[in-house]
């Protein structure tokens, strides 16, 4: 039987790493903040805001909400479009615990590598 290569790894890892996939396109970026700079949700087409074709802009924002990083209200034939506060200010909370432990982890191993090299050195 073939295992998911993502079962390797733990529930948090998996799930921080599909909140940083959603991330991970600059059309999705640029959907975050239009809608943060608006400071509103926002009912229609939003392609007229990023350099990108109705479907395509639609399909980030299906990842995006798939994440729960926008949350999408059906009005009529419209779907109105909002940053969801709760999970933009959770995955800040994560992506700056994990850059604290990558700093500590890091911190410890370039003191080590750099005291090598000026042994080396000399």
């Amino acid at each position: 039987m073939v295992t998911a290569k993502n079962n390797l790894f733990d529930k948090e890892l998996q799930e921080n790493a599909r909140y940083f996939k959603a991330l991970a396109h600059p059309a999705r970026l640029q959907i975050l903040l239009y809608l943060a700079e608006i400071k509103n949700c926002i009912t229609g087409d939003i392609s007229e805001e990023i350099p990108l074709g109705r479907t395509t802009v639609n399909q980030h924002l299906k990842e995006l909400k798939d994440a729960g990083l926008i949350i999408g209200h059906t009005e009529g034939v419209k779907v109105n479009y909002c940053l969801s506060a709760e999970k933009i200010e959770m995955v800040k909370k994560l992506t700056n615990e994990l850059f604290s432990r990558i700093d500590s982890e890091c911190d410890i191993i370039c003191k080590i590598v750099q005291s090598d090299e000026n042994t080396n050195h000399l």
